[in-house]
């Protein structure tokens, strides 16, 4: 049984203890369940399931994040009479490798205001990005593979 059928197992027998079977006892529970498998991961050394549930709670803080500052700045430059935006077409090279990861990226990319994935590379190592503040496209394709990229692989791998 893989440690992801065991977290739901467990979820569900806290929600049945609790006497209550609701969304808030089985996320109790689900979390409850990840904690015990958190200390329980001697006993499975070839899973990465608490890595990998990190990893995807980091990049669902940094995305909504990421979400929250950019929807600020668009609104700011609609809102302002002056001109604050510099758009532009960037190719950023990606180290994501598999179909999944890819996908991944690009369509939070283009979740976040003020930016839109256009186009993948043939050959699967490059994204085209269009963006609404490009003030230098070295760091905006640094800010991409630092950010978002880094986090996508940590979740996915």
């Amino acid at each position: 049984m893989s440690p992801f059928s065991i977290n739901l197992v467990l979820a569900v027998v806290w929600a049945a203890l609790s006497g209550s079977v609701t969304l808030a006892n089985l996320l109790i529970g689900f979390v409850v369940g990840y904690v015990t498998l958190w200390v329980m991961q001697p006993l499975f050394p070839a899973s990465r399931y608490c890595q990998k549930i990190l990893g995807l709670a980091k990049l669902a803080l940094y995305f909504l994040w990421e979400l929250m500052i950019s929807s600020v700045k668009v609104a700011w430059s609609v809102v302002m009479p002056l001109k604050h935006s510099k758009p532009g077409i960037v190719s950023v090279p990606l180290s994501v490798q598999t179909n999944a990861e890819i996908t991944v990226l690009g369509n939070l990319i283009s979740l976040t205001p003020g930016s839109l994935s256009l186009d993948v590379s043939d050959d699967r190592k490059h994204l085209l990005v269009h963006a609404m503040f490009i003030e230098n496209p070295e760091d905006f394709r640094r800010d991409i593979k630092q950010g978002m990229e880094h986090r996508v692989k940590e979740a996915l791998r």
